[in-house]
């Protein structure tokens, strides 16, 4: 196999603190067959793509500004790029061991089959490496082929979040292959406080509907928590005991769900908060994906661009010929 060399890009708000940059330090990998590049800016997807513009590599890295990689993630992912077909290989991002005890029940919910669903193994290890689709990758830990990438045009800069899992549902319409390697993780801090939970889960949710409206692809299970969300607001006005019982359902698995986290991941204090942590999940993703369904639909979607600057990490740069 021809060597392949890897461009890892990380955007940044203005001003920022990458503390990604630390664990690539620690990298183990040939030191010219790698650079990084720190793009600054307001629009995630457009700082990405002006990166990838400038990058050098045969595969892009993203990471975002907290993804701390293990020293052989890179040995580990070229491995999967043997097949000609592959066109991107990720894994998850899981909660390190030093988060608090909220942290760490976000965590659990995420990654819990009541809270994560169909994506929860983006927050987990499970299984082997195996083809998948976009539902397992998450953007803080995904590599992409950068020809497959300028191929497919990169990211929607309308589209945050959200942007990769569009453009991976362009690239499998194309034939090409995704990759989930659960060994291949990075590890990342969950929001500190139940404000900022509600924000980014809301923001998923938004994102998704945009995810939708420009037709990337969604499955019906994306439109259970709005439907929870509409059935709590309308329960104040039935008067029947009978449309109680989806809510006595509801809190009954959450119970469940509760006791298996508590029981099984050895996190008894985290698993007492996620009674309030799963309802807060459902109903802030179902509340952002009606938002972004009413708001993005209602209004055309401009493509968002501002100012960037792009700089490529001189310690990583050693002058090889790329």
């Amino acid at each position: 196999m021809a060597v392949k060399r890897f461009s890892i890009i990380i955007p940044v708000k203005p001003g920022g603190e990458v503390r990604a940059l630390g664990a690539l330090r620690r990298v183990d990998f040939p030191a010219g067959d790698f650079e990084v590049l720190v793009a600054e800016g307001t629009c995630p997807s457009h700082q990405r793509n002006l990166a990838a513009e400038e990058a050098r590599g045969d595969i892009l890295y993203f990471l975002d500004d907290d993804s701390l990689v293990a020293p052989d993630f890179l040995r580990r992912a070229v491995t999967h790029y043997e097949t000609a077909s592959v066109a991107a290989v990720g894994g998850p991002s899981l909660t390190p061991a030093g988060d608090t005890p909220l942290q760490q029940a976000f965590g659990l919910a995420l990654a819990s089959p009541f809270g994560g669903g169909a994506v929860r193994n983006r927050y987990r290890q499970c299984g082997s490496p195996r083809e998948t689709g976009d539902h397992e990758l998450i953007l803080c830990n995904l590599s992409i082929s950068a020809s497959a990438f300028r191929e497919a045009g990169g990211f929607d800069r309308r589209l945050y979040p959200n942007e990769e899992n569009e453009l991976l549902v362009r690239m499998t319409r194309k034939g090409l292959k995704l990759f989930h390697d659960p060994e291949l993780s990075v590890i990342r801090s969950q929001r500190t406080s139940f404000r900022a939970f509600v924000r980014q889960l809301f923001g998923y949710g938004r994102g998704r509907a945009q995810q939708m409206l420009l037709g990337g692809g969604c499955g019906l299970a994306n439109l259970v928590p709005s439907a929870f969300f509409l059935y709590l607001l309308t329960l104040p006005f039935l008067d029947k005991p009978v449309y109680y019982l989806p809510l006595l359902c509801y809190l009954g698995v959450s119970l469940l769900f509760t006791l298996s986290a508590g029981c099984t991941k050895g996190k008894a204090v985290p698993a007492l908060l996620l009674p309030v942590v799963f309802p807060l999940l459902h109903l802030s993703y179902g509340a952002g994906l009606l938002w972004g369904l009413i708001t993005c639909g209602s209004r055309k979607r401009s493509r968002p661009t501002g100012e960037v600057f792009l700089r490529r990490v001189k310690e990583f740069d050693d002058g090889a010929d790329w």
